[in-house]
């Protein structure tokens, strides 16, 4: 609890849009106890951004506040130069724990994970092990909820938990009532499987093992909380059309921001250039019957919005663990089926747009009925198109090593774009030769 609930209330307001000194003197206003949990709820970019506004006497003592898992994620945000010193500033445990720590890519269980956690031997009894936990307690482990059973040689046999040892008889041997089935997860998991993994058997924590399955540590459930919204930032950037910041958009520098942005959108122009290029090879078309270009917008927007649909919903669904790059037969007929009926559906609104335009206004002329076939026939070829090209791409994305989020929604609308061009005049070229063509 807060001792100046109103102090800490109004910085976590303030904190993105201070400036820095500002937050570093509204920092030093809290209360130590309310300093200390406000730092620990922080961010590690503006950890590290207080501990380096202060003196060296200072950033000790705040840096060993933190957890090891914590203060190697810190080391890792500051600049190379100022790691090793950095290092020094730690308890010699302390240390060693977060060198262990930073071998490991921070994008990996063993890069998340904590080294103190609550552990048992198999041959304590129930007496002897609540004591046991209730020293570990004390000191700096992550949580005792649940506790590891480990041999001498620190290989995971089991777990159990405070419930059950509260409720078994004090004589009983842990290696009876510890639960042999656990789920663990290899040092080298990726972020997403491990969260994956967290939200199929709802776990609180994971014990994170090596080959020979030792245990090195444990990952939580608000260690993975942040890489779940890290990872959801940075597809939903991808998707938009922009590489993944890496930065909250306000602290971002500007060059950095246009670096970030500036290429895929180049990308995107040369391939809307394909567009016009497109268009020119119907010119002749377009001179014969100025109608059709009335209709160019209409049409490959709504294959562009077909296929940054399929594609968005297939990216979240790779994402959540719904997909693999297995199931994309079964992805392409279901898309194919759904490309068609909704195709079919604009078509007929468009359909029904000429026709009822040209009972009120006498728009387009005695061949209406086949300038309304022309634009509902291209509909329903171009969303169809649309939302297959949007579905496959990110399994294609994948199988070659990409991030499916790259397949972002302009990309798919652009590469509709041109291809629905092609597609509309050589409908309309079909069914108005020798009429308006």
């Amino acid at each position: 609890m807060t001792t100046n609930p109103v102090l800490y209330s109004e910085l976590h307001s303030a904190w993105a849009e201070a400036s820095a000194d500002d937050r570093m003197s509204r920092f030093k206003a809290l209360p130590l106890a309310d300093a200390q949990e406000f730092f620990r709820e922080l961010s590690t970019r503006h950890q590290y951004e207080i501990i380096a506004n202060l003196p060296e006497r200072e950033q000790t003592v705040w840096l060993r506040l933190l957890d090891p898992d914590d203060a190697a994620d810190l080391l890792q945000e500051a600049p190379s130069g100022d790691r090793e010193r950095l290092l020094t500033l730690l308890d010699d445990n302390t240390r060693d724990d977060v060198q262990a720590l930073l071998k490991y890519r921070e994008d990996v269980a063993g890069g998340l994970m904590s080294p103190r956690f609550a552990r048992l031997r198999p041959d304590m009894t129930v007496s002897e092990a609540l004591t046991y936990v209730r020293k570990q307690a004390l000191g700096a482990t992550e949580t005792v909820y649940t506790v590891y059973v480990l041999d001498s040689e620190q290989h995971l046999l089991g777990v159990t938990s405070l419930r059950t040892l509260f409720a078994s008889e004090p004589q009983q041997l842990i290696s009876d009532i510890m639960r042999t089935n656990v789920v663990t997860a290899s040092e080298q998991a990726d972020q997403e499987a491990l969260s994956r993994l967290f939200a199929e058997h709802d776990l609180i924590a994971i014990p994170i093992v090596d080959a020979e399955n030792r245990m090195k540590g444990i990952v939580t459930i608000d260690d993975i909380v942040d890489v779940v919204q890290e990872e959801a930032t940075e597809d939903i950037q991808k998707m938009g059309g922009s590489e993944a910041l890496g930065a909250p958009y306000l602290e971002i520098s500007f060059g950095r921001m246009i670096r970030k942005r500036a290429g895929w959108l180049t990308v995107l122009f040369l391939g809307e250039m394909l567009t016009a290029n497109a268009m020119g090879q119907f010119e002749d078309e377009i001179a014969k019957a100025v109608v059709l270009a009335l209709f160019i917008p209409l049409i490959i927007s709504s294959g562009g919005n077909a296929g940054s649909q399929a594609s968005t919903l297939v990216i979240r669904a790779m994402a959540l663990g719904e997909l693999r790059l297995t199931d994309w037969w079964r992805v392409m007929r279901r898309e194919l089926l759904t490309g068609l009926v909704l195709g079919s559906i604009l078509g007929a609104i468009g359909l029904g747009r000429v026709v009822i335009w040209e009972s009120m206004f006498h728009t387009y002329g005695q061949h209406y009925w086949l300038i309304g076939l022309t634009v509902g026939l291209s509909l329903i070829g171009i969303v169809l198109w649309g939302t297959l090209a949007g579905s496959l791409l990110p399994f294609i994305l994948r199988r070659v090593g990409f991030d499916p989020a790259s397949a972002s929604t302009p990309f798919v609308a652009t590469l509709v774009d041109v291809t629905g061009i092609v597609i509309y005049f050589s409908v309309a070229s079909l069914l108005l030769k020798g009429t308006l063509l």
